[in-house]
């Protein structure tokens, strides 16, 4: 089915796309080179291919499969063996089981023929979605001999199926104990393979799906037949030590995991829903050592003014971010840095993350009557040099940890702000005396954790004219000496190879901005000065911000300008 070059670019420049002056030419340029107008723009164009894919899919009326984030179902691969799929390139992603229906993402989905012979192969519906040729590839390999699903597959073989009743399912998780702890066992093990941070298992009406963040992005690896999610949960909650019976309220719990001589430590919470019951694990790595200031990603003149905040024998240092943005590892990298026999630390955390030897580390305890506040006024009577409080919340908390460091205590803490300046205001705001903030606080730090490039799959090009305009905007002075002397700007980006599971990114890195307190900072706070103010002479002074930061290291080709953006762009 031939696909209209002027009905598909129309479609294109509808969607804002392209305009009419691009369309006219790649017109042109696909006639000329007799190539249908959906392969010429694929290899030709900087379109995204998910876009031209979409719109073909809708030209030819029928679905469209995005195979590189796509969970692929272990009961669809059991259906077509592997040598089907390599000889067709064909991948079963999906299976309905209700009503018995594969759908198998493929390059050619109008190939009736094709549809009719795995029909009677297979004695189920097939539905043909289009989904992009290398993506399928690529995951034929991940999908039947390195991933996840073979595994399960096999072990779902095992697992009889289930009756909807409760009793039924308590009963399961007994009889087929094997089964169902080999499936939590691989996909514990996946996620340790993928340095993982955070695994969900989340029931739907139908299914149950497995969920990884992996540097930072939640990606969907695996979806399970919904009859064996209790047994699922329940295998969860006897490795945590929870109460198995009880599925009304939240629960928490932890254990450790061993895979070769990797080690892990996993919280878990679980929390009912209306289809049942969610589960989140993270992952705490307790092998590989604590990752250094460096390593994280601090340089420079940013390091050199970090080192002369915890150098200070009082004071306070803030970290802030929102969740998830890695203040808790970067305070632990700086008390690892600190840790020596000749100082007390202690630590206030909600929870402990990491155990690190040598400090004294505390967990909250709200319900017992230990918070931050009670627990750091216990904190200064135990002789501490320097005290990690988790995070300041409150006025009670902000007020004795001003009163700490105003009596000789090098203090830590975090506070959910969107930049470094933004702290101070908001330390007045849990009611901090802006004359105490002034003669206390050593440095703010904000930061935001983002993707490195994967080294497997990288490759260098040159951004449009508009993107270095704006990357010599936003650095000003900052721009490296050889890029004003007319050396172009080239950044880097990922293809997408197994090594990165397709994403074209692997590991994480920190963009970091540090404000130390100078006197005219300190003039600032006292006379109440707004963030946008305080921002403003810190960067005379030298402040680099975030997204500054961030475009050093796309230029360094670290990571992507596309990245940085992301997670910087205000």
């Amino acid at each position: 089915m031939a696909i209209s070059p002027k009905q598909y670019l129309t479609e294109l420049i509808k969607s804002g796309t392209i305009d009419q002056a691009t369309a006219d030419r790649y017109e042109i340029a696909a006639l000329q080179q007799n190539i249908p107008i959906d392969e010429y723009l694929m290899i030709n164009s900087d379109i995204n291919k998910d876009i031209l894919l979409k719109t073909k899919a809708a030209f030819l009326n029928v679905p469209y499969a995005d195979i590189a984030t796509a969970a692929v179902d272990p009961q669809a691969l059991a259906l077509i063996p592997e040598s089907v799929a390599r000889r067709y390139s064909i991948l079963p992603f999906s299976y309905d089981a209700k009503n018995e229906t594969i759908t198998i993402a493929t390059a050619d989905p109008i190939n009736l023929n094709l549809a009719d012979f795995l029909e009677k192969k297979t004695g189920k519906k097939i539905i043909l979605a289009l989904g992009f040729l290398d993506d399928i590839l690529k995951t034929i390999s991940l999908s039947y001999t390195q991933g996840l699903s073979p595994e399960v597959n096999e072990a779902l073989q095992e697992v009889a199926p289930q009756e909807t009743s409760l009793q039924k399912a308590a009963q399961q998780t007994t009889v087929k104990e094997a089964p169902i702890a080999k499936i939590v066992t691989t996909i514990l093990e996946f996620a340790v393979k993928s340095k993982t941070s955070d695994i969900h298992i989340e029931p739907e009406e139908t299914k149950t799906r497995v969920r990884y963040r992996i540097d930072g992005i939640l990606q969907e690896k695996l979806t399970l037949p919904r009859s064996i999610h209790e047994s699922l949960v329940s295998r969860v909650k006897i490795l945590s030590e929870m109460k198995i019976d009880e599925k009304r309220v939240p629960q928490d719990g932890r254990f450790s995991f061993n895979m070769g001589t990797e080690e892990v430590d996993l919280r878990v919470s679980t929390l009912p829903t209306v289809n049942g019951e969610k589960i989140v694990m993270r992952l705490l790595k307790k092998t590989g050592g604590m990752p250094t200031i460096t390593d994280l990603g601090m340089r420079g003149s940013q390091f050199q003014d970090l080192e002369n905040a915890i150098s200070k024998p009082y004071g306070i240092i803030l970290v802030t971010g929102p969740t998830g943005s890695g203040k808790t590892t970067t305070l632990y990298s700086v008390l690892s840095r600190l840790n020596r026999p000749s100082v007390n630390i202690m630590t206030l955390e909600d929870p402990v993350e990491y155990q690190i030897a040598g400090i004294n580390q505390v967990q909250i305890n709200v319900q017992a009557g230990l918070t931050f506040a009670t627990g750091l006024r216990a904190f200064l009577r135990q002789d501490p040099n320097i005290i990690l409080v988790g995070e300041i919340r409150d006025k009670e908390t902000t007020q004795l940890a001003i009163q700490a460091a105003l009596t000789g205590h090098l203090v830590f803490s975090t506070l959910h702000t969107n930049d470094a300046a933004t702290a101070i205001p908001r330390l007045i705001d849990l009611g901090g005396e802006p004359f105490l903030i002034a003669s206390v606080l050593n440095a703010s730090i904000a930061q935001r954790i983002l993707r490195k490039v994967c080294q497997s799959c990288k490759e260098i090009y040159e951004p449009p004219q508009e993107i270095k305009t704006k990357i010599a905007e936003v650095l000003g002075d900052l721009l490296p000496k050889a890029y004003k002397e007319g050396k172009p700007i080239q950044l880097v980006r990922g293809k997408g190879c197994s090594e990165c599971g397709n994403t074209g990114y692997s590991g994480r890195i920190a963009i970091f901005e540090v404000l130390k307190t100078t006197p005219s900072i300190n003039k600032m706070i006292l006379q109440e000065q707004s963030a946008k103010d305080i921002e403003g002479q810190a960067r005379k002074e030298g402040l680099i911000i975030m997204k500054q930061d961030g475009y050093l290291k796309a230029l360094e080709c670290i990571t992507t300008i596309e990245e940085v953006l992301r997670v910087a762009e205000v």
